[in-house]
């Protein structure tokens, strides 16, 4: 029962991100907004992260089986997906390298004006 309810409550959050991408006319995914409640409400205290651990942990952990679908998408497009291949992977790699330097850089900055302690 404990996981029922903690699967009904990640699902309310969901329904609400469905809801706020309806009633607000902004290109933000609905499941944008379901994470962005979640995470006020989990700041805030309105939920407890003891309400959502067990089945947040095991969704995370299934995580991969989401991707199964996507990738046969692919596989079926190959045409058209060849054709710009090269272009996304150059992108991909870049962004992945300029976020990887923003992030150490920042990482660093914040340590240095924090003092450095864990």
């Amino acid at each position: 029962m404990e996981y029922l309810l903690q699967l009904l409550i990640i699902l309310g959050f969901t329904f609400a991100g469905e809801a706020c991408s309806r009633l607000i006319p902004l290109p933000v995914p609905a499941a944008v907004y379901g994470l962005v409640l979640l995470f006020l409400a989990l700041i805030t205290g309105v939920v407890k992260v003891e309400k959502v651990r067990t089945v947040g942990n095991w969704l995370i952990g299934i995580m991969g089986v989401f991707f199964v679908a996507p990738v046969v998408n692919l596989l079926d497009s190959w045409e058209t997906v060849r054709r710009v291949l090269l272009p996304v992977l150059v992108i991909v790699v870049l962004s992945t390298v300029i976020v990887f330097a923003v992030a150490g850089k920042v990482t660093q900055w914040l340590r240095r004006k924090g003092g450095g302690h864990d």
